[in-house]
């Protein structure tokens, strides 16, 4: 994995889900994000079902998450309206990856329909994170939020 290709979250699309660990693996927790992330969700199986499944899920779903670095907060972008609903709170821990330090979007305590859910993020190129989707314990989904200046 390159940094251009790090560089561009509609690229890691195709990347299997050991390409996305590797590439987690080599991010960094560096600072909490501040701001709106366009999201874009990553199956981890690459080809075309990844890139159909992550063009449907931003247009009927999932746009992305707000985050408010000062307050240790963020709220999920839902449906093409721009829904701000499902609120995690947002602090640095160890990861269940692999150990090391992450950032934690924890749901337990914020959201009833989420609350089995903990997105770990870290920092892969400036302004991209790349983030897992932990169902318990189980890694079940990745995702990547581009938080640099939007038009």
């Amino acid at each position: 994995m390159d940094g251009i290709t790090a560089a561009d979250p509609s690229a890691l699309v195709d990347e299997t889900t050991d390409g996305l660990g590797e590439l987690f693996g080599a991010g960094t927790a560096g600072a909490i994000p501040d701001g709106r992330g366009k999201g874009t969700v990553l199956l981890g199986t690459g080809g075309r079902a990844a890139r159909v499944a992550a063009a449907l899920c931003y247009a009927l779903a999932w746009r992305g998450k707000v985050v408010n670095a000062r307050q240790g907060r963020l709220r999920n972008i839902l449906t093409p309206l721009g829904i701000q609903a499902i609120e995690a709170a947002v602090y640095k821990q160890d990861s269940w990856y692999d150990g090391e330090t992450c950032i934690v979007l924890d749901y337990s305590k914020t959201s009833f329909v989420a609350r089995k859910i903990r997105d770990e993020i870290r920092e892969i190129a400036p302004g991209v994170f790349l983030g897992l989707v932990f169902w318990g314990r189980r890694h079940v989904l990745d995702f990547a939020l581009d938080f640099r200046q939007r038009r």
